[in-house]
């Protein structure tokens, strides 16, 4: 198991001929899987084209002309715009998983799916039985990424229990060149199925429903469905000797030096100079910004500890998924 740099709520897109039964599936889901709902194939095509867009990726491309090579180039990872797309109000708005039933007049599902072959969207292919060779055919051709029988006795749990695994696998593909390039560097925890496990039982205690790589201290971002958010401060040993070497260099007092030698606290000292280490402001009082560190044992030895993220790490107030779940939902009773 292997940790998206990113993920967040995302729209389901229910998309079938009939009406009625999409205003039946779209009320027995979870209320906390939004959807969007079509009966018109042309409509939710066009809706999708213009929805769908690629979040803009925090990589850019440096030519070094005087050291290197003109064919020659640089990778800059801006890591902080990673935490940031937690900004956009619209994050929610985008549409990860396709549920499209296959016999419709405009256009069949299996025509459908081809249509949007080369957006990024998961695709559920909710099948009558008479369909069930087609669908399977689709799967084999990569069209589709599962396939649903209506007359399932259990088709709804079924359908919700695949909508929330095509919605990782989503995020997966989403941050995977991302996370090979920053897992070079200090967030060799997101490969580590240990840490991913800590923070998947994190997310489902504590009700988190969004999460985001953090850059300084390296971490991870967590954002409950009201906008509350914490962040996951991870250091591996390598990086609790450091702590230890910039207190020590900026004259830390010594009991947070024999603290942090001891490994009995993890500091985020997020009233200094955003890289969350010690500097002289902090003084005597370093007590209020440590924590005691949890150990994680994967392939290799992590300390963490939760910490609230001060609003200042924030341009304005994040607009949460409770927000946007009453807002959308306010929006599906106008348009009925």
């Amino acid at each position: 198991m292997q940790l998206p740099v990113y993920s967040h709520p995302t729209l389901t897109v229910l998309v079938d001929d009939s009406d009625s039964f999409l205003r039946s599936m779209s009320f027995q889901l979870d209320p906390m899987l939004a959807n969007k709902t079509f009966h018109d194939t042309s409509a939710a095509l066009a809706w999708l084209r213009d929805s769908v867009r690629r979040d803009e990726v925090p990589l850019h491309v440096n030519f070094d002309t005087q050291n290197e090579a003109p064919d020659q180039c640089n990778v800059a990872l801006d890591l902080e715009r990673i935490y940031r797309i937690s900004e956009r109000p619209q994050r929610f708005a985008t549409p990860s998983v396709l549920v499209v039933d296959y016999s419709m007049p405009q256009m069949n599902g299996l025509e459908f799916c081809q249509a949007v072959q080369h957006l990024p969207c998961k695709k559920i292919l909710f099948t009558g039985a008479a369909d069930e060779k087609i669908a399977v055919t689709a799967f084999n051709r990569a069209l589709i990424d599962r396939y649903i029988k209506k007359s399932d006795d259990q088709a709804l749990d079924l359908l919700e229990s695949e909508i929330a695994c095509l919605q990782k696998a989503y995020f997966a593909e989403q941050s995977e060149t991302l996370r090979d390039l920053v897992v070079l560097h200090n967030y060799h925890f997101l490969q580590d199925p240990a840490l991913a496990a800590v923070v998947q039982e994190l997310s489902r205690r504590m009700g988190f429903v969004e999460h985001y790589i953090f850059p300084n201290p390296t971490g991870i971002v967590f954002i409950d469905k009201h906008g509350k958010t914490m962040l996951m401060m991870v250091e591996t040993e390598q990086g609790m000797c450091a702590q230890y070497e910039i207190a020590r260099d900026s004259d830390a007092p010594p009991s947070l030096l024999a603290a942090l030698l001891e490994r009995r606290v993890l500091p985020f000292f997020s009233d200094a100079d955003g890289d969350g280490m010690y500097s002289r402001a902090v003084g005597d009082n370093w007590h209020r910004y440590c924590a005691a560190p949890q150990v994680c044992h994967g392939r290799e030895m992590y300390f963490w500890a939760l910490f609230e993220l001060p609003a200042h790490y924030f341009a304005a107030p994040l607009h949460s998924y409770a927000q946007f779940l009453q807002e959308h939902n306010v929006a599906g009773e106008v348009a009925a």
